[in-house]
């Protein structure tokens, strides 16, 4: 699998490596980008067999939200399927193996976690990366891990875990912050098992009965950004785990992306300053990936395939930003001038942003510059 394979020949200054479910942690947690979520019972397997959606390199098949309780074994039966079908397809030689998204599954609770993963085989599991955990917390969370690395040791195989963490004791002030410290406490004990932390905006959302309008952010709902704020200050430390961003509930399908002319400026002049760039729906998307980047989450939890493209071109690294990450990594110590001549590297304080950005732009490439943003997702797949 590999990143922006809807624009094959858009020029990378530095391209994006490929990777799979075996791909080292270190940088598979990187890798991700948009993971789109689907319900379990809809069998995605002829969009997988056919490549379908070549941008598309993350899916969670799901069996909480997006399930009704009386489809759930009709969703464990469809997903068992879909995993055999696709492995057995890569065994014979009819699917490239490098063309088949990283496949995770939500899974409801612990009885119905152990319920899919006692029917599962080591066949369906070579096509299976991981578990999401939805509604992780200090209490379930040692268990859903627990049944995680059994699995591991069963199978030989690799399956990642990866708590959502959206639970009302997070979102409330007086519980958030001991919750948060026993969700870290449980994520280092499995570390090896953890692939990215992932946040729940929709939840918290609804704790306040608030919901973002497309106009503006998430960030801008002042509860909802404390929530992440402190998500981000216990489990982001160091580089210690990647999170990712929530999901955008709004979309309108663009049947074709038509510039007459593809904008020569970075895209903050457009969507920071309101300049109608795709759509409103669009547009909110991308200028909420702004500020996913701005505050060190990598990709997002995706609803709907048009939005796919436009996340994982976000994540793609300007070469000022490359140059500068090398150059930090690349010295023993002190300050220096930046790449564009425009800044300051500081050796060991800009040493974990420059880990990260190294680490994006092997998964999702090097851009020239900011306006090579809209070059990358501007094309029709």
């Amino acid at each position: 699998m590999r990143h922006h394979r809807y624009n094959p020949d858009f020029p990378f200054v530095v391209e994006p490596e490929s990777f799979d479910k075996y791909t080292d942690r270190e940088m598979l947690q990187y890798c991700l980008g948009a993971a789109m979520y689907m319900p379990g019972f809809k069998d995605f397997t002829p969009k997988i067999l056919n490549n379908a959606m070549p941008g598309l390199t993350t899916i969670v098949l799901c069996f909480e939200d997006a399930c009704p309780e009386e489809k759930v074994p009709e969703a464990m039966a469809n997903v068992h399927r879909l995993l055999d079908t696709v492995t057995s397809a890569v065994e014979e030689g009819t699917l490239d193996g490098d063309k088949v998204p990283l496949i995770f599954v939500r899974i409801r609770n612990l009885d119905q976690f152990r319920a899919f993963g006692e029917e599962l085989t080591k066949h369906q599991v070579r096509s299976l990366c991981g578990i999401n955990f939805p509604k992780f917390n200090a209490e379930n969370g040692h268990a859903y891990f627990a049944y995680l690395q059994e699995l591991n040791e069963r199978f030989g195989e690799v399956l990642y875990g990866m708590p959502i963490i959206e639970d009302p004791e997070v979102a409330y002030k007086e519980t958030r912050m001991e919750e948060l410290l026993g969700i870290k406490k449980i994520l280092d004990e499995f570390h090896d098992l953890v692939l990215q932390v992932r946040v729940g905006g929709t939840d918290f959302s609804s704790v306040f009965g608030v919901r973002r309008g497309v106009d503006y952010s998430l960030y801008d709902i002042m509860t909802v950004r404390e929530c992440l704020c402190d998500i981000l200050n216990v489990c982001g430390r160091n580089n210690a785990y990647v999170i990712s961003g929530p999901v955008w509930e709004y979309f309108r399908a663009p049947k074709e992306l038509k510039f007459e002319e593809l904008p020569s400026h970075g895209l903050e002049d457009y969507l920071m300053r309101r300049k109608m760039l795709v759509n409103n729906e669009i547009d909110g998307l991308l200028r909420e990936v702004i500020l996913d980047k701005a505050n060190g989450f990598v990709g997002r939890t995706v609803i709907h395939p048009t939005h796919v493209k436009f996340v994982n071109a976000m994540m793609a690294v300007t070469k000022e930003e490359y140059d500068d990450a090398c150059q930090i990594l690349h010295t023993g110590g002190g300050v220096v001038k930046g790449a564009g001549g425009n800044k300051m590297n500081e050796i060991k304080p800009h040493t974990n942003w420059a880990k990260k950005i190294y680490n994006r732009a092997r998964a999702f490439g090097v851009i020239e510059n900011e306006g090579a943003y809209v070059k990358l997702f501007a094309v029709n797949e």
